[in-house]
This record gives C-alpha cells, structure tokens and sequence, in this order.
C-alpha cells in the first residue's frame, strides 16, 4: 500500500461519515474537523473505526485527539502503517 492509497482511502472515509464531496473534503483538508467541518466526536470515531477496517490496523483510543482535520487523520494512518510495516513507498 502507498502514499496515494492511503490518501485516497482515508479522503474516502471521511466523504462517506460527513455526506461531503470527496473533492471538497480534499480541498479542506487542513480544515478543523469539529471547528469548520461540524464533525463531532461520535463522528470521529466512526472514522477511526472505518480507517482501521479498511486498513487492518489498530489505532489507540488516545490518538483520537490527533484526527483534528484531513491532513491530520492521513498523517496518522500513514504513521501506523509505517509502523506495522504495511505501507510502501
């Protein structure tokens, strides 16, 4: 799995949770979740369920404050990825 990949996937995710344009979520992706994009942390955590089914990770409960904005939630797959050494580059 690659860079792009896991963009795409995870732009997806957050597209399907917030009823969003998958090009309008990526154009905001350094938007706040909860300050611009009204997602709430019931939401949050449906993203965070859904990137780990579609991912096969595990991603700690306290890493949930990190999943701020798109770039954010990306930035933190890519991390676990890396480090359960699924992600190539």
């Amino acid at each position: 799995m690659n860079a792009g990949d896991v963009e795409k996937g995870v732009t997806a995710i957050v597209a399907e949770v917030t009823e969003l344009d998958e090009k309008e979520i990526w154009e905001k992706r350094d938007a706040n979740f909860f300050k611009d994009l009204e997602i709430d942390s019931l939401l949050a955590l449906e993203i965070l369920a859904l990137i780990e089914k579609k991912f096969k990770i595990q991603i700690p409960e306290e890493k949930l404050v990190d999943i701020t904005s798109l770039s954010a939630t990306i930035g933190l797959t890519k991390t676990v990825l890396a480090e359960s050494g699924k992600l190539t580059s």
